[in-house]
């Protein structure tokens, strides 16, 4: 894997979702998957680290990864094992509701297995670690304590550490003060903090934006956008302070499965390319408007070349 690549750390599954004429039509999908996706699309050359079984719904993961451009060598892939398997119910207005079969899933020991140090070797390297609470939900205290080791290390380098709270209830079992005690020991670690304000609203409270970016700003990360969907977005940066970021023109949802992971990769890849904080929010805007005016996570290439190229 080249030294200098962004790497993405998470769990890609099995994506069912209904169609128009009401049947499930098969794909694959995950937060942070989805946004190593948008990544490499977007120029930035990424990787991804997970873990994954030795069968062919496996073997299509590998196949659409190094489809996309991302290079699979963080790939661990585990004998007799499956990847975890999302079943999306999609309302009217494009909001949508999950199911998961997911608990034996390899991904939920990637860092307590023996080939981990590999794995924080390469993060030692990267230009950006990319992670979600989705991912940090997947692990138990040891696998934390060495993700949070890596992280530790990888930004020692210089790497860019970036983070979507992305809070899922049912990931965390219900657990609210584990949930908060894990985001905030990751939020420290973040450079680059990526919170939707509606997760952000559930689990801490928060009346608006701004009182996200207090908090988060308390913890250390120099820069945070906080997404609100249709109602646009708010940045902040240590030096230019937050700034309201409204979408460019309101879209009709279809599907807003991975609206903010698409957001975050469009903006990640801006600011890597030196683009200021507002700018690079636009650019997410442009880039998940493409993404939830089509069904599932990963829309066809070529709907996000145009927005991507510009």
């Amino acid at each position: 894997m080249k030294v200098g690549a962004a790497i993405a750390i998470g769990e890609c599954m099995v994506e069912l979702a209904r169609g128009e004429d009401g049947r499930f039509g098969q794909s694959f999908g995950g937060d942070t998957f989805n946004t190593a996706v948008y990544l490499a699309r977007a120029g930035v050359p990424t990787a991804y680290a997970t873990a994954l079984g030795d069968d062919p719904y496996s073997a299509g993961i590998v196949d659409l990864a190094a489809a996309e451009g991302i290079d699979t060598g963080l790939i661990r892939l585990r004998p007799g094992r499956m990847p975890g398997l999302y079943l999306i119910e999609t309302a009217e207005n494009g909001e949508r509701t999950f199911h998961y079969w997911r608990d034996r899933s390899p991904a939920r020991e990637l860092p307590e297995s023996t080939d981990w140090s590999a794995t924080a070797a390469a993060l030692a390297g990267a230009r950006l670690v990319y992670i979600s609470g989705i991912t940090l939900s997947l692990y138990a205290p040891v696998g934390l304590d060495r993700l949070a080791d890596a992280i530790e290390t990888a930004r020692a380098n210089g790497s860019l550490i970036a983070m979507d709270g992305n809070y899922r209830p049912r990931g965390w079992g219900g657990d609210e003060v584990r949930a908060r005690r894990t985001l905030e020991r990751f939020w420290r670690l973040t450079s680059v903090a990526l919170p939707t304000f509606d997760d952000e609203a559930s689990l801490w409270g928060d009346a608006d934006a701004a009182g996200t970016i207090r908090r988060i700003a308390a913890l250390g990360p120099s820069a945070i956008a906080v997404k609100g969907g249709a109602d646009g977005a708010v940045v902040w940066t240590a030096v230019s302070g937050p700034q309201v970021v409204p979408v460019p023109r309101q879209v009709t949802a279809i599907d807003t499965t991975a609206a903010g992971d698409s957001f975050n990769a469009a903006y990640l890849a801006a600011r890597l390319a030196g683009r200021p904080a507002a700018e690079a929010a636009m650019a997410g805007h442009r880039l998940a408007g493409v993404v939830v005016a089509h069904r599932g996570a990963i829309v066809p290439a070529a709907a996000t070349a145009a927005v991507l190229n510009t």
